[in-house]
């Protein structure tokens, strides 16, 4: 059981010897300090753009983008898929996640041979019970897993189908032009569960009719029994099954009445979006981002700028918003280290997928190099990667 938990310990992004050296390269990326980037890249259906901000002693955000095959057989059918992880209590359930939901995705799709909302909640379904089992192996040696979860915002583009499917409080944004103006409009395409949302609270409440204390306002944030903020995720068996809401967990992670039914649920909300040609972009952020920028200033970050650079670039901005609500200088900001950052912001996670109409509308006969990467590196020894000579456009802008 020990070397299990070392095992997931020490479960991280995949390494690369050469990241900043080979930019170019689809399993390259570049670090500057707390923040790994890779400016631009391809995926089946266009381009892409990925960047990182750690803020906690140990990263909790994960990500990853994969693109080609999204079954098991060769026939497809084919996509892109993309994942944003958002940790919290550690980063546990979210490296769990990383490894395993899009592996269930594809079996699923293998199963039935295509992309449906129903084959995203099983595969969602069967990532919860594998982490749950995970957690009942640990719990002798490790009881302080069971209070450790993960939002999970995962988007999946086959054909002209793009399906959204979100537990948690990140975020999936689409860029749409208006013909008329040729401006672009921000769309928000996630259903967060976050319990400082009227509708959460009122579904809470709805679901939880004898708890008259299921959200409780402490210190003017809304949370669920007055632990967390969210109502969805991946873990957090503590607040899912009373058998694992004692004694050897810590006291301030557990309820002091017990509870029959879970409290938390697993369940993802999930969008079937039907993209049209005047659909520019996909900005899937964690909350870090969006506690820091709204949904219409980032896709005009987006759409004003270069395709190079662009998911930086929204992470700079988020990170001048955060030096400016503290009546500091960015510059200062970043000489903060983690841990002590996360005072100032959260882990960020951005990626920034582009829709190329002209590549999804012939992507059936396409068959290319399949595409897997990881965003970050950032959690690894300092020093680790060698300096990386970024571009003015995306750093100066």
């Amino acid at each position: 059981m020990f070397s299990e938990l070392i095992n997931l310990l020490g479960a991280c992004f995949r390494p690369s010897s050469d990241r900043c050296a080979r930019r170019g390269s689809v399993a390259g990326g570049c670090q500057d300090g707390l923040l790994w980037f890779k400016d631009l890249g391809q995926h089946l259906n266009g381009e892409f753009s990925m960047a990182v901000v750690q803020a906690n002693n140990l990263l909790e955000d994960q990500s990853q983008i994969e693109s080609g095959n999204l079954s098991s057989l060769e026939s497809g059918p084919h996509g892109t898929f993309v994942g944003v992880y958002d940790g919290h209590g550690g980063p546990e359930t979210s490296r769990y996640v990383n490894d395993h939901l899009f592996q269930h995705l594809k079996r699923f799709i293998s199963e039935h041979q295509s992309v449906s909302a129903d084959v995203i909640r099983k595969a969602f379904q069967a990532t919860e019970e594998g982490f749950m089992s995970t957690v009942t192996k640990l719990w002798p040696v490790s009881p302080q897993i069971a209070a450790v979860g993960s939002c999970c915002l995962a988007g999946i583009i086959s054909g002209d189908t793009l399906y959204i499917a979100n537990l948690g409080d990140s975020r999936a944004v689409l860029g749409r032009a208006v013909k008329a103006t040729g401006e672009v409009l921000a769309i928000q395409l996630s259903t967060e569960h976050n319990a400082s949302i009227e509708s959460v609270r009122q579904e809470l409440y709805s679901m939880h009719p004898e708890d008259s204390q299921i959200v409780v306002l402490k210190h003017n944030v809304w949370r669920v029994k007055g632990l967390i903020q969210i109502s969805r995720s991946i873990g957090d068996v503590y607040l899912k099954k009373p058998e694992f809401n004692r004694e050897p967990l810590i006291a301030k992670c557990r309820l002091r009445e017990p509870f029959e039914k879970p409290i938390l649920s697993s369940e993802p909300s999930i969008l079937a979006q039907q993209l049209e040609p005047h659909d520019r972009f996909v900005i899937f952020a964690s909350d870090g981002l969006w506690e820091q920028l709204s949904n219409q200033e980032a896709v005009d970050i987006v759409q004003n700028h270069a395709r190079n650079g662009s998911a930086r670039r929204l992470v700079k901005a988020a990170l001048q918003e955060a030096a400016r609500k503290r009546e500091m200088r960015y510059s200062d900001l970043k000489k903060i280290d983690r841990g002590v950052r996360r005072h100032f912001h959260d882990d960020i996670t951005v990626i920034v997928v582009y829709l190329d109409w002209n590549m999804m509308s012939t992507v059936s006969s396409i068959r290319s190099a399949k595409l897997s990467i990881r965003g970050g590196g950032i959690n690894l020894p300092p020093n680790t990667l060698a300096p990386c000579t970024t571009s003015s456009e995306a750093s100066d802008n």
